[in-house]
């Protein structure tokens, strides 16, 4: 599989090579060159078939030129010691005519986010390469909250890899942040003073810089990387199958967009879905896009849903790579809606009361879109919405829905009495080329 720069597609690579290049050299993003047909495999696949034997085969059958069926056995069975759930909601009291929404729970790995899915895949895929290799790379990865708690988590005490990891300071929750801070060892976190868009600006100027280029393997682990796009379409695959094939629409709670663009992929491959509702924050700017055919990027807001604040996301490019830039044929896919603070809340707290189920901040914006999606099109297929972290990772935003804290999973109440190992870095550039350069 071939993979080339959004911004220029003569820039072209193969996947081991992108996975470590990360950024291509003309600040694109790496995106497949191809869109296989993987039809055929997927009608091989029952409801029957286990998630990392699902996965497997995809891998296998995707990357087939560069590793052999028995490697993607072994990367997937590394990296997959968990797998994604479906939970059907009994159905809405104001229209009980409509099944109950599906919700995927993509929280049930290390760090209890989604992201645990891409981080973990992509971990296993460079320990596999850096194995064979013999050499070593420093992972550089900018997050808006659960990208660095899945990345710590993933990488930690793999060998031949140093991460280091970029926040911004008072806008990830304190749990978020106690899950990137404290583990040590191979993991480096700089707390920066700005903004998750000044931090991934930090992390693209890095691997464009012609001296960071020369003197180390850099590499990343958001959603701009390659290796960890793809594995995140393998869940939109599973629960497709799970649901034998039927007709779908997915509601995907959006911040940068790698997790709706993952879905997207899976759908050029053969996946039969009737389309992707992308819900938003105040964080707007995609549903505007939508909207209107204008796509204005700008500084992001903070809100309740501090993961998905994100003004200019970058695998936008992406998206408009899969539809050649033409807004009409991206509408015919996707559609938008935005969810402000105030209704996040009260749908945390109605869902908990009505059916008992107790969601976090972006799985909220997802349903509370989802169900408005509902009330226009009563008659639409079924839907299924996507749930991105356990509610134990936003305590003070559940505590002020419902009054009460959530429970923890035993993954996260371990890290009360863990010490924060941070360095506080200004939000330029310089600053964080001199750690780099001081540190490795």
């Amino acid at each position: 599989m071939i993979f080339a720069s959004t911004k220029n597609p003569r820039l072209r690579i193969d996947f081991s090579r992108g996975v470590f290049q990360g950024l291509a050299p003309d600040g694109g993003l790496y995106h497949p060159v191809e869109t296989p047909d993987l039809s055929r495999l997927f009608k091989s696949l029952s409801p029957r078939t286990d998630f990392t034997d699902l996965a497997s085969q995809v891998t296998a059958e995707l990357l087939k030129d560069e590793i052999t069926s028995h490697q993607a056995g072994e990367i997937c069975g590394r990296a997959f010691t968990f797998a994604p759930r479906l939970v059907y909601l009994p159905p809405d009291p104001e229209a009980p005519e409509n099944s109950g929404p599906a919700i995927l729970e993509l929280y049930h790995g290390p760090s209890c986010a989604f992201k645990d899915f891409g981080a973990c895949f992509l971990a296993s895929c460079m320990e596999e390469f850096l194995g064979t290799e013999k050499r070593e790379a420093v992972i550089l990865t900018a997050t808006s909250g659960d990208t660095g708690s899945a990345v710590a988590q993933a990488f930690h005490h793999k060998k031949n890899i140093e991460v280091v990891i970029l926040y911004p300071s008072g806008r990830v929750s304190p749990l978020q942040e106690k899950q990137l801070t404290t583990l040590g060892g191979n993991i480096r976190a700089l707390e920066v003073q700005g903004s998750f868009d000044d931090c991934q600006a930090m992390v693209k100027a890095a691997f464009v810089d012609p001296v960071l280029i020369k003197r180390l393997t850099l590499s990343s682990a958001n959603s701009i990387n390659i290796g960890r796009l793809i594995p995140q379409a393998f869940y939109y695959l599973w629960a497709w199958i799970k649901t034998e094939q039927k007709e779908l629409r997915f509601c995907v709670p959006s911040g940068n967009f790698g997790n709706l663009t993952a879905g997207v992929l899976a759908w050029t491959w053969g996946m039969g879905v009737s389309g992707f509702l992308a819900a938003t924050n105040r964080n707007n700017v995609v549903p505007e896009y939508l909207n209107t055919g204008q796509y204005r990027p700008r500084p992001s807001l903070q809100t309740c849903s501090n993961a998905m604040d994100v003004g200019s996301p970058s695998n936008f490019d992406r998206l408009l790579a899969i539809f050649k830039g033409d807004w009409k044929k991206m509408r015919e896919v996707m559609s938008g809606a935005e969810v402000n603070d105030e209704n996040t809340l009260k749908t945390i707290a109605q869902v908990y009361r009505e059916k008992a189920y107790l969601m976090d901040p972006h799985t909220a914006v997802g349903y509370h879109a989802g169900m408005g999606f509902r009330k226009k099109h009563p008659a639409a297929e079924p839907l299924v919405i996507l749930s991105t972290a356990h509610p134990g990772k936003f305590a003070e935003v559940i505590e002020k829905a419902v009054n009460q804290s959530p429970p923890l999973p035993a993954a996260l109440s371990a890290l009360a009495d863990k010490p924060k190992q941070a360095v506080l870095i200004d939000s330029n550039f310089q600053s964080l080329k001199d750690f780099l350069l001081k540190n490795y």
